[in-house]
């Protein structure tokens, strides 16, 4: 089994503290995560100070088949304070759920990427199908619905009730190149960006592309941007960090 590896072991602002500990799973075929994220997760390490260790799935592939792919050994989510995760339609191992459900039972924090709210695609047979809808509805506010074409982009405006620690270093308005995806929020989301489609294959349906809530006082954040070009972005590498250090309780 493939163990995720810390990409540093600085402490918070180089003092005395611990630095956090942040776990990320990121692996898809579509937009290349195990990859792009790469780079977040340095980002992580020196905006924050936090110790983040790297996951990736040992098969990428998920269409047509929705074979099993690993993460390896999830144990360092025992300690975690926070998991990012990135990933789409993954089959994964019963250990390696049974540690995401416990990591989620004691109110671990959660940030999660565009596909994520489709992470898990079992078959209906399967022990844990409850999660590839419920992954994305109960966890992280909004189930996976569909977008406005792949042939689209968006045009990303900032709420003007947006909390400052979310929105803090971004400018009121800026393009992306990923495609607006329909959203079904939970009543505890709290939105902060909201999108407008640029081009849709479809009739256009503006929409939230950014939000975080704290149901049953557990943090979640999440945001439908995170195509390769997304991350390259200056406003998006921003709202990534202010997001974490929100997550992990870093001002």
């Amino acid at each position: 089994m493939r163990k995720g590896h810390p990409v540093s072991l600085r402490s918070r602002g180089g003092g005395l503290l611990m630095p956090s500990q942040i776990v990320m799973l990121a692996g898809e075929p579509e937009y290349r995560s195990h990859l792009t994220m790469r780079p977040i997760a340095s980002l992580m390490e020196r905006e924050l100070g936090a110790r983040v260790r790297y996951h990736t799935p040992s098969s990428i592939p998920d269409e047509p088949d929705f074979a099993e792919s690993s993460f390896g050994d999830l144990s360092d989510l025992e300690d975690a304070e926070l998991l990012i995760i990135y990933t789409r339609f993954r089959r994964l191992p019963d250990d390696e759920m049974k540690a995401l459900e416990s990591f989620l039972e004691r109110g671990g924090a959660v940030v999660g990427l565009r596909t994520s709210t489709h992470a898990f695609r079992f078959a209906p047979e399967e022990p844990w199908a409850d999660w590839n809808l419920g992954f994305g509805r109960d966890v992280l506010g909004s189930p996976w619905i569909s977008h406005h074409g792949h042939d689209s982009s968006t045009e990303v405006t900032l709420r003007a009730d947006a909390p400052v620690e979310f929105v803090r270093g971004l400018p009121d308005q800026f393009h992306v190149r990923s495609w607006l995806y329909h959203t079904e929020l939970q009543p505890w989301c709290r939105p902060i960006l909201d999108g407008a489609p640029v081009d849709p294959q479809c009739p256009p349906t503006p929409g939230p592309v950014a939000w975080y809530g704290e149901p049953d006082n557990r943090r979640r954040f999440y945001t439908s941007l995170g195509h390769a070009e997304d991350l390259q972005q200056e406003p998006v590498r921003r709202l990534l960090c202010n997001a974490v250090g929100w997550a992990v309780g870093i001002s």
